[in-house]
């Protein structure tokens, strides 16, 4: 059983002088739980393992999956494919954050992972910001709590350039080199995503700058603000599936930008082979025993309760649960329907004493560096609530 502890919320007012604007969802229900998950010192100091282990395992993952030509199992668009290689050759191209989904780590429930975020994670703002709000507000201790998000990520920043553990020769490799940050306009909760992940990798000591996606100028010598100031890095907080289908002009351009060496892009291309949900089924294959994966396929399972979900869905869009006699037990509609499918053993949830289900949310940045929780139904979707948490 989830055990919560009900807290003084923070009032909209203060959540929008915070940047927070999304603090109410469609129905007019609050985003942000009044609650938060009671975990351990032994839970927390779990999660943590998990998602480090889970990280070196999608590496050698990746690594298979380049070397035998799986491009296709995993669904990946075949105008991203050298993209894909180019990054994964160079350290330079540096996955800055993910974040894992995980069932269970409550409860002596065992950890099982869900999917990876590893491109586009939502809820950073929240898990990074809002988490020590809450503790702050309520006269709680703010160090407990699995929580450094945004330390670990300004390190992450640096080794951009260090490319190595130690972030103190960043300042004796650093040059003035310059990061463009960018989300589409009009989305209030990507905007401020990608607003907080400018002023992380200024505080690391990057020079910084911020241009809508619509207006960025890209050409094979690099890539551009409004005002044609060059770049050396662009994170764009744009799913690198999207651009592969919507915007494939786009998808030839950067290829050519990463062949030339004219720009770096962040979060790198190889990414979307971690985004993918085909790789549950790589990982399933190559590591049969992990304690935290679920057994999973490019067919439906024989004989267990099972999870269809498309290989690049979001938000438990395009989610179909079956029994192990295959009826269809629930499902929750999307746009992703036309995406190759992939079949993951079902797990239950983490519950609390009224039902509502718990899905654990680690983000990582070179190593395990955040907890936070969503709270919602069977499928958890965009209506689920953001749950902060501290260690009793």
């Amino acid at each position: 059983m989830v055990k919560l502890n009900k807290i003084k919320p923070l009032k909209n007012e203060q959540l929008e002088e915070l940047g927070f604007t999304w603090h109410t969802d469609s129905d007019n229900s609050k985003y942000i739980s009044e609650s938060l998950v009671q975990i351990t010192t032994d839970e927390a100091q779990a999660y943590y393992n998990a998602a480090n282990e889970l990280y070196d395992m999608y590496v050698q993952a990746a690594e298979y999956v380049i070397e035998n030509n799986l491009f296709f199992e995993l669904g990946i668009p075949f105008n991203l494919i050298d993209a894909i290689k180019k990054s994964w050759e160079n350290d330079v191209h540096w996955h800055i954050y993910g974040r894992f989904d995980l069932a269970g780590g409550i409860d002596e429930k065992p950890i099982k992972l869900l999917e990876f975020n590893a491109d586009t994670p939502t809820s950073l703002f929240e898990t990074a910001l809002l988490q020590w709000a809450l503790l702050k507000e309520n006269a709680m201790d703010e160090s407990k709590q699995f929580n450094s998000v945004y330390e670990a990520i300004q390190q992450n920043f640096k080794r951009v350039i260090t490319l190595f553990d130690d972030t103190e020769l960043f300042d004796k490799r650093y040059d003035g080199w310059k990061i463009l940050f960018s989300s589409i306009y009009g989305n209030e909760e990507e905007e401020a995503t990608t607003r907080l992940l400018q002023q992380i990798a200024t505080d690391a000591g990057f020079n910084t700058g911020f241009e809508y996606l619509e207006n960025v100028k890209f050409d094979e010598n690099g890539i551009f603000d409004r005002d044609d100031n060059q770049y050396e890095y662009w994170f764009k907080l744009y799913p690198w599936e999207d651009i592969a289908v919507d915007e494939p002009e786009l998808a030839t351009i950067l290829t050519n930008i990463m062949q030339n060496q004219s720009a770096i892009i962040l979060n790198p291309a190889y990414t979307l082979l971690f985004q993918s949900k085909g790789m549950l089924k790589i990982l399933y294959d190559l590591f049969p025993d992990s304690p935290y994966l679920l057994k999973t396929s490019f067919e439906p399972l024989e004989g267990v309760k099972h999870v269809e979900k498309s290989v690049f869905g979001r938000e438990g869009a395009n989610i179909k649960i079956f029994s192990a006699d295959k009826k269809l037990l629930n499902q929750q509609d999307g746009p992703y329907g036309n995406y190759k499918k992939v079949y993951q053993e079902y797990v239950e949830l983490n519950m609390d004493e009224s039902g509502a289900k718990y899905q654990a949310g680690v983000f990582f940045a070179y190593e395990a560096c955040g907890l936070s929780f969503r709270k919602g139904s069977e499928i958890m979707n965009n209506m689920s609530k953001f749950v902060g948490h501290f260690i009793a």
